[in-house]
């Protein structure tokens, strides 16, 4: 967590304004381009809780493309935001627990703009 100190307080503070992509507001098929400070990662939304996963971890553990969960991102701790896909700053954590490094650009493709 950088910058805003390990207090309950300051994480909920912070909750409030984070630039985040809510999983209520993807539709099947949207995609979502997630750059974090080590890797790349593409997730299409399947439904029901369900995402196809590539790029990061799983490709490099020859898993991609992988239908998972996601279980939400956190400040680098145990704290979760269990609503969101992906919001810079945080980490996010898949269904398998694996939890990448910081996010750092956040890229969402509806899927009736992709051809």
């Amino acid at each position: 967590m950088t910058g805003i100190g390990h207090s309950l307080d300051k994480i909920t503070e912070h909750a409030v304004h984070l630039k985040q992509i809510r999983k209520e507001g993807l539709q099947y098929g949207d995609q979502v381009i997630v750059i974090t400070r080590n890797s790349r990662y593409s997730i299409r939304v399947l439904g029901n809780g369900q995402y196809e996963v590539s790029g990061g971890y799983f490709d490099r553990k020859g898993l991609s493309p992988m239908k998972i969960t996601i279980t939400g991102c956190t400040w680098g701790g145990r704290i979760i935001k269990l609503d969101i896909v992906a919001a810079c700053g945080l980490c996010l954590e898949f269904g398998n627990r694996v939890l990448t490094t910081a996010i750092q650009k956040v890229l969402v493709i509806p899927y009736d703009s992709q051809n």
